[in-house]
């Protein structure tokens, strides 16, 4: 759980940054750490992706993934959801409660967690956390200089949902054939691509809607094989 713990210690540091600095970080310096970070997601994603030893599971995977996550309209339950939160508790909370449901919601709801604590589970690789680490914090510090000290609280759901997401993989890890868990890091590599392409803001991809791809590999890496020999 290494990098869940250094993402909710991001989260803290990034908070009490911006407490201290509540004139926020000027417009032209977040632009440019946030594009920066960008081309790493992107560099993470493509040395997951390009470690995929049947390209076809991971075409099938995302196809699959796509059209489930569709008729799910994962990002459309995402985004209601985000509105809920909003709806109760812009009316009813104080800004320190309104700071902790937004922030924990932002950090929590999304496929760089979600794939995060997958790959540190399965494989024992952090840098798809480090990198949301550094992420959060920054985010964190400009949160915290409009909305108080609320945004640090956050830390907390972050570390208890992306923890339990990590230990539920590595037990898993034992049934999972080492190609399955490899397609499936490949597979969540290029939705990690394609969060590094929304940051950017290249083109928008609905990349809740491919999350179902990640399960997808698993049945695919044992079956595609067999009946498709290279």
């Amino acid at each position: 759980m290494t990098g869940t713990i250094v993402n909710a210690s991001a989260i803290v540091l990034g908070a009490l940054a911006g407490l201290l600095f509540r004139k926020g970080m000027p417009e032209n310096m977040r632009n440019t750490i946030m594009q920066g970070l960008g081309l790493a997601i992107l560099l993470i994603g493509l040395q997951m992706s390009l470690q995929s030893q049947e390209i076809l599971v991971v075409v099938a995977s995302l196809v699959l993934g796509g059209l489930t996550g569709e008729l799910l309209n994962i990002e459309g339950w995402l985004a209601r959801l985000g509105c809920w939160v909003d709806n109760r508790v812009g009316g009813t909370a104080g800004e320190a409660g309104k700071a902790f449901v937004t922030t924990s919601l932002i950090y929590c709801v999304g496929a760089m967690a979600i794939m995060g604590s997958l790959e540190e589970g399965l494989n024992n690789n952090h840098q798809i956390l480090f990198t949301k680490a550094a992420l959060d914090g920054v985010s964190a510090a400009l949160f915290a200089s409009t909305m108080g000290l609320g945004v640090a609280f956050s830390a907390f759901p972050v570390f208890v949902y992306q923890g339990a997401i990590t230990m539920l993989a590595a037990s898993l890890k034992g049934f999972l054939s080492p190609a399955a868990v490899l397609e499936m890091s490949a597979t969540g590599g290029l939705l990690i691509v394609g969060i590094g392409i929304n940051i950017l803001g290249i083109k928008e991809i609905k990349v809740g809607n491919l999350l179902p791809a990640i399960f997808y590999a698993v049945p695919l890496a044992y079956w595609l094989p067999t009946i498709i020999p290279k």
